[in-house]
């Protein structure tokens, strides 16, 4: 699938800081990222490296009172879609040194809290089935909500109130999904359906020796979803950390099946 993406941000600083850009799309095994070029119509590139697991593209930027970002991107998904209920757990003692991480407890998403309720609802499922049934149990008893969290809203919060957005969707589901045993990480991605349209957020669990796109709002599908980076959770993967504060003024991001 061919997509092409457009996103504009616009904030404004209160003093001159150091801010760590996250929106750029790379080339992996599951897309090709044939057109990608970011314009600063505001602010100074200070050094670009590579993304966690070399995914996506992060940048330094100094700002001094304000910031403008225009990014665009015709990217191709070649990901195939995978039926998960098919896919057994790699064991835990198979696992690559660099999925580990993704077992523990991380700031947004304390999987040892859930412990009890992943053993308990989920009996007697496993491997991709129990992730499947995690992913139905999020997208059935959660309601989209942009008003019902912030940026600092962990899973637990979001398990309390069953309302919040594709980030607190994704939080519940990877702190389901490590309290079972099985590695989840945060996704920062572009998708065709998002509605709002928007930056979105999904999950990949590491199944079968390889990880696997799962998103608890139903609003994307792995064939059509661009990776842009990935984390522990949503502070690893946000897509501005800034070392001084920034007030966002203006965010659009517009993602649309190519014409071809």
């Amino acid at each position: 699938m061919l997509l092409n993406v457009s996103a504009d941000l616009i904030y404004s600083a209160q003093q001159t800081c150091d801010a760590l850009l996250q929106i750029e799309a790379s080339t992996d095994d599951g897309q090709r990222c044939d057109f990608n070029t970011l314009s600063l119509r505001s602010g100074t590139q200070l050094q670009e490296t590579l993304g966690e697991h070399g995914i996506g593209m992060r940048r330094w930027i100094s700002v001094t009172d304000r910031l403008e970002i225009h990014y665009e991107l015709q990217a191709e998904v070649t990901r195939l879609a995978v039926d998960l209920c098919t896919l057994d757990e790699t064991p835990r003692y198979q696992l690559p040194g660099s999925v580990i991480q993704y077992l523990l407890p991380s700031r947004n998403c304390q999987s040892d809290l859930f412990l009890e309720f992943a053993s308990i609802q989920f009996e007697g499922l496993s491997g991709g089935e129990k992730v499947e049934a995690m992913r139905d149990w999020v997208t059935s008893n959660f309601t989209y909500d942009i008003f019902a969290s912030y940026g600092g809203t962990t899973a637990t919060d979001s398990f309390a109130s069953l309302r919040g957005v594709c980030r607190d969707y994704a939080h519940v589901l990877i702190a389901f999904v490590r309290a079972a045993g099985i590695p989840a990480r945060f996704v920062s991605a572009y998708a065709p359906d998002v509605d709002p349209q928007d930056f979105h957020a999904v999950v990949e669990v590491f199944l079968a020796g390889a990880w696997h796109l799962v998103d608890p709002t139903g609003m994307s599908q792995p064939t059509e979803t661009i990776r842009i980076c990935v984390g522990r959770d949503a502070a690893d993967a946000s897509l501005l950390t800034s070392y001084g504060i920034l007030n966002l003024e203006e965010q659009s991001v517009q993602v649309t099946r190519a014409s071809v």
